[in-house]
This record gives structure tokens, sequence and C-alpha cells, in this order.
């Protein structure tokens, strides 16, 4: 089990200002900010990070929302990381999220759900490795 974990805020959360308290209530949770970057994904970055999902209908969605602007991506650490940091999300619809997740407070709906969470020891490496350098991590 790995301390580390991978997340974005996304677009839908950046534009709408949400970047600092979705922030705070990550490190308030306990979380250290081990790397992080505010970057805007092209839709060719998008499509290689999302190509596990290509064959999926909302494929060609997903890649234009994660284009649409500016996210925030940062790698995480806590014991714990990624099931700890899947709780602090909450589900995907937020309107099945428990009360006090990111996204009960941020999210607006399924395909606009604030932030994203690695699901796996694995998944996070990948998903931070697509991310950040070795030089840019602490």
């Amino acid at each position: 089990m790995s301390n580390r974990t991978f997340t974005m805020i996304k677009p839908d959360a950046t534009s709408k200002g949400y970047t600092g308290a979705i922030l705070d209530q990550i490190i308030k949770a306990g979380f250290s900010i081990k790397a992080m970057k505010w970057i805007k994904l092209s839709e060719e970055q998008a499509g290689l990070f999302y190509d596990i999902h290509r064959s999926r209908p909302f494929f060609g969605e997903l890649v234009e929302f994660m284009s649409s602007g500016p996210i925030v991506a940062a790698i995480l650490e806590k014991d714990n990381a990624v099931a700890d940091f899947r709780t602090l999300i909450g589900a995907t619809n937020p309107a099945q999220a428990a009360e006090g997740t990111i996204r009960k407070n941020f999210a607006a709906s399924i395909g606009e759900n604030a932030v994203h969470g690695s699901d796996s020891d694995d998944n996070a490496a990948i998903e931070s490795d697509f991310f950040f350098s070795k030089l840019e991590r602490f």
C-alpha cells in the first residue's frame, strides 16, 4: 500500500473559484501536497490521460470537458492515501455523496464532479507520472 495518491481539481471547480476551498479541505483532512501544478490540458493530452476509457461512450465528452479549462494536478501524501482520498471526495454522483465530502460540497453533476482521485496505488503512480517529473516532487 502506497502513501501517495493523485488528484486533479477539474475545470468545473477551477472555473467556479473552488480551487482554494478544495485544497483547504484536502489539507485539513491530513494530506500533504508533494507536487502541484496549474495546467490546461489539450484535447490530445486529455485523451492520453483518459485512454483507458477510449472505447466508452462518454470518452469524447470527457476529453472535451477536461480540456475546456485549467485543472490543478497534485500528488498527495498520507497513510492509506488512495482509500482515504476516495472517501474524502465522495461518490461520483454528488447527489449520492456523503455530507462533507468534496463532491457533495463542490460538484454539480456526475459529469462535472469537481475532482479526480486515483482508484488504486498502481493508477496513482501512473497518473502522477503523467503529470510530474521526479524533479517536481517532494
